[in-house]
């Protein structure tokens, strides 16, 4: 996104790279996915809007949360892809934590509890199965560090991409913790010294990339961070109690504070804007926007063939359907743990399910199902951010391509009792980068980044009597997942056992 220091977006352009699953329940990246993107978008945007000379002052670049990030040797080579945030497969090692660190002290330091989701687990999982590849680690650099390393020469992590790595990170001093990299047995030489803001200038561009970018030698690199993180700051969260819920193939929800307790089970890690005092406290659920392809890929085959023939999406033929239901889909409920889920549950053998089908049930029912379904992960999520007693803005803002749908909208307004706003504009973590990028070369100042340059639409408010319906249906929602859980594992056991035997499916 190449955007005006008044905020006026100029160009866009965008290039989707794939996820290697090369076993159940892996996921990774190798970086030159993310270069090759960088590349093509930067130059994609200056080819729509052929800015003048010198027009460029600054560029900033957010990154998904990379996991273990990219283990790289002395000179910045990548050894091994990047064990990405949906990666599970360090199991044995959040068992081995659970089982050998002081929990209570390790939740004290670093604000995060213990779970494959985060990255100092994945670090253990390469120490563990990896000591080839262990042992030549010089650091390990997130998504947008490496980044920023290859087009600066110089390594950087920002506080909120260090913060999200988890166990390793003091969240209170705002730096590597080297208690409980002891305790982990994770050598403090793999983290990288330098820990800046996010929008803090990392280095020059080095003249071999401005030439290839067509950017100017020398272009300030500002370091950027965790997309969610950035992307909340895009929607104009800055201030205490500012909340914002992310929904596109996964959902994250997030909200600005000074303390966290790591015991509620969310996500801390410092904020991208005024990092040194406020945190961005999350959660969120693995399979958002994926549970909706995921039902309309494997049972919606006629309305996708009518769209085709109407020209229109089938989510608006699938919506049309469901708008016409009655709230909470006749008593039918779906949990969205089809990979496992995160918070506030933190189990990767969850697993999903429809409850309360019968024969009067149609194909429009589950569709809502699976809408009201996440509605209940993301109230589910903010519930749980209220457990330390810090007030919520009454008023949710939702981001993402989520809030397209008028329905799901109103379905998340009456499930969490709250006013919903969306953005005018199209635009998620490209949009804060750049807010980033201006205020990190002072071309903006920090009431500006306050203020934001988005503006807010109202789309939905919660309606009676769908608003007491769901909240007597969340109740069960949540009762469900700690009946369901042993069925739920011994199933998972029984994938797991199958797959190892080679017994497959027809």
């Amino acid at each position: 996104m190449l955007v005006r220091a008044d905020g006026h977006i100029k160009a866009t352009h965008s290039l989707s790279y794939q996820v290697e699953t090369p076993a159940p329940l892996w996921a990774q990246q190798w970086p030159s996915v993310w270069m090759d993107a960088v590349v093509a978008c930067i130059k994609g945007v200056l080819a729509q809007a052929k800015p003048t000379q010198g027009a460029i002052k600054s560029i900033c670049i957010s990154s998904l949360y990379g996991g273990s990030g990219i283990p790289v040797d002395a000179d910045g080579k990548a050894l091994y892809p990047c064990l990405i945030w949906m990666d599970r497969r360090a199991q044995a090692q959040v068992d081995w934590v659970r089982n050998n660190v002081d929990l209570e002290r390790l939740f004290d330091i670093t604000g995060n509890g213990v779970d494959s989701y985060y990255g100092y687990t994945k670090m253990l999982w390469l120490r563990d199965n990896e000591p080839a590849v262990w042992v030549h680690t010089a650091q390990f650099l997130p998504p947008n560090s490496f980044i920023n390393a290859a087009l600066t020469g110089q390594v950087a992590v920002d506080h909120s991409s260090a913060g999200n790595i988890g166990g390793v990170y003091d969240l209170k001093n705002r730096c590597w913790s080297d208690e409980a990299l002891a305790m982990l047995g994770i050598p403090r030489r793999m983290m990288p010294d330098r820990l800046v803001a996010s929008s803090d200038v990392v280095g020059p561009l080095l003249p071999h990339w401005a030439e290839a970018l067509g950017l100017p030698v020398g272009l300030p690199v500002v370091a950027g961070g965790v997309d969610a993180a950035v992307a909340t700051l895009a929607a104009g969260a800055t201030q205490t109690g500012n909340h914002v819920g992310m929904i596109g193939t996964s959902m994250a929800w997030g909200t600005i504070r000074q303390q966290v307790d790591a015991r509620h089970g969310l996500i801390s890690m410092p904020h991208v804007f005024n990092g040194m005092e406020d945190l961005y406290v999350s959660g969120g659920a693995i399979t958002a926007g994926a549970s909706v392809s995921w039902f309309r890929e494997n049972f919606c085959q006629a309305e996708i063939a009518a769209g085709r023939a109407q020209g229109v999406d089938p989510h608006v033929l699938l919506e049309a359907a469901a708008s016409g239901l009655p709230s909470g889909s006749d008593a039918l409920l779906f949990l969205p743990y089809l990979m496992g889920e995160r918070s506030p549950l933190w189990d990767a053998k969850a697993s999903g399910a429809f409850i309360g089908l019968g024969l009067h049930h149609g194909r429009a029912h589950l569709y809502r199902a699976v809408l009201e379904g996440i509605a209940y992960a993301l109230h589910h999520n903010i519930e749980t951010g209220t457990l330390d007693g810090h007030p919520l803005d009454e008023a949710i803002t939702i981001v993402g391509g989520a809030s397209q749908s008028d329905l799901w909208m109103q379905i998340i307004a009456d499930v969490t009792g709250r006013p919903v706003f969306t953005i005018a504009e199209e635009v998620e973590a490209s949009l804060g980068a750049a807010q980033l990028a201006a205020y990190g070369v002072g071309l903006i100042d920090a009431a500006t980044v306050r203020k934001g340059w988005v503006q807010l639409t109202a789309r939905a408010q919660p309606q009676e009597p769908a608003r007491s319906t769901y909240a007597a249906l969340f109740q069960l929602y949540v009762a469900l997942y700690p009946t369901l859980k042993p069925v739920m594992h011994q199933l998972r056991q029984i994938s797991v056992d199958t797959a190892a035997a080679g017994i497959l499916s027809p």
